[in-house]
């Protein structure tokens, strides 16, 4: 039987896995709110702003789901983690507080307004509100990282009567690896809904490639692919590079390497045998990974067995979470590539099987940040606060049933609500999103079908 302490972190890993699924989609798709409507001011072309109101109720459900999946999390810290709570309090609980009064609050300030106040609000008032909406799910990010990046890289406090407290707030919200993890997940964060809005207009696209309002999104999708997935490639590399400065154990476990090696080869493939202490039928490029990680050909890689075993993360896990994260990374790329070359040939919209690639990229984004997240969380184990306090020691004395019980719970609650919810928002994907608004005087009905009559293609597209 699974003991407490596993048992509480399959728990936890469940509701993040959930939560951290709505917040990413939700941080992008305000941002791209923010900008539709933006252009939709500046041009008054209503194309922008039936996309607008399209995307809005989806953002509506998302940010719904991310609200809910998040207060859950909350009490599992007093519940199922009270001595890491104790020990932490003094650091993450002003963190998260911040995270509430200037993010939370600004967005539920304003959201009210972004949903409903269009009609009944002048339009620089409602762009505000959007404006707002937009920074505080980015503000919300930057407190929820530093607060995560805080326990991978711990810094500006010191240990008192057995619980962590700051002597510098600066130093403990900007932490050595704070800048390279937010910086990675707003892009991730990007890069995902331009994912998701790139498969919902190429969705419709294949439908009907004269949808105008489909061409728009998926335009600008691809824009933020081809420039955004390279980019998050250079962020991905310096982020790298930074935690082999300060946790090179995962770094060792991502790459499989178990021996201390100069000139260490980038293994593609392969098989992390734990026990044995040896990646098994390794595909090797020679030297590649000293490369990549020292950027030096006969850079010094620390292997896991110059760790005690007892600090050693589990590299057969690490080791493909990361594979999978990189894999879609560089999906993401070819993507957007390919969407540069049929843009200059005149065939973005036309292009048949570019849309039907868009189309099955469209969850690769939530993809990624899951890998992603398992590659950071399970190669900082067996530490919860990296160096400082052990997984063992942060859980609660709780008996191993009561928290199966409840995490069966979760998972008949979740899969019903949050079923019932992505269901809802993929239908309203599926809703054509010229009919989001369509003035009776830009309108034509031939047949029964609605077609926008007189506004003018955008350049690009």
């Amino acid at each position: 039987m699974l003991d407490a302490e596993i048992l509480a972190r399959i728990q936890f890993a469940f509701t993040i896995s959930f939560h951290i699924i709505f917040p990413s989609f939700t941080i992008g798709l305000a941002s791209f709110l923010f900008v539709l409507e933006a252009l939709w001011l500046r041009t008054r072309d209503d194309a922008y702003l039936a996309l607008y109101k399209f995307w809005v109720k989806i953002f509506a459900l998302a940010f719904g789901m991310g609200v809910v999946s998040g207060i859950v999390m909350s009490y599992q810290f007093g519940t199922n983690w009270g001595p890491f709570s104790e020990f932490t309090g003094g650091v993450i609980g002003p963190l998260m507080a911040y995270e509430v009064l200037s993010a939370f609050f600004l967005e539920a300030g304003f959201l009210g307004i972004m949903l409903f106040g269009l009609n009944r609000v002048g339009p620089k008032l409602h762009f505000t509100a959007t404006t707002m909406v937009a920074i505080g799910t980015l503000f919300s990010a930057f407190w929820i990282l530093s607060a995560n990046s805080w326990m991978q890289t711990p810094d500006g406090y010191m240990i008192e009567n057995g619980r962590a407290v700051v002597t510098s707030w600066w130093d403990a919200i900007f932490n050595p690896s704070f800048p390279y993890r937010l910086v990675h997940m707003v892009l991730a964060a990007f890069l995902t809904t331009a994912l998701v809005v790139g498969a919902v207009g190429a969705w419709h696209l294949l439908r009907d490639r004269d949808n105008r309002a489909a061409r728009i999104m998926f335009s600008m999708a691809m824009w933020m692919a081809a420039i955004v997935a390279p980019v998050q490639i250079v962020a991905g590399d310096m982020h790298g590079l930074n935690t082999l400065e300060h946790q090179p154990a995962k770094v060792a476990a991502m790459e499989g390497h178990f021996d201390t090696q100069n000139g260490a080869p980038l293994i593609l493939f392969g098989w992390p045998d734990m026990a044995a202490g040896e990646t098994r039928y390794a595909l090797e490029i020679p030297k590649l990974g000293s490369m990549i990680l020292t950027h030096d050909w006969d850079g010094k890689i620390v292997g896991l067995k110059d760790f005690a075993p007892e600090d050693r993360p589990n590299a057969t896990i690490v080791f493909w979470t990361f594979r999978v994260m990189v894999g879609m990374g560089i999906l993401m790329a070819f993507l957007g590539v390919v969407s540069l070359f049929a843009r200059l040939r005149k065939t973005l919209f036309s292009c048949v099987w570019l849309h039907r690639f868009a189309l099955v990229m469209g969850p690769s984004g939530f993809i990624a940040i899951l890998a992603g997240w398992f590659t950071t969380e399970i190669g900082r184990q067996p530490w919860v606060v990296y160096g400082v306090m052990r997984t063992s020691d942060a859980g609660s004395p709780i008996a191993p049933t009561a928290i199966a019980g409840s995490l069966i719970a979760f998972v008949i609650v979740y899969t019903v609500v949050f079923g019932v919810g992505t269901a809802y928002i993929l239908r309203a994907m599926n809703h054509d999103p010229r009919h989001a608004h369509a003035p009776k005087d830009e309108v034509l009905r031939a047949g029964g079908r609605t077609v926008a009559a007189h506004n003018p293609p955008q350049a690009g597209e």
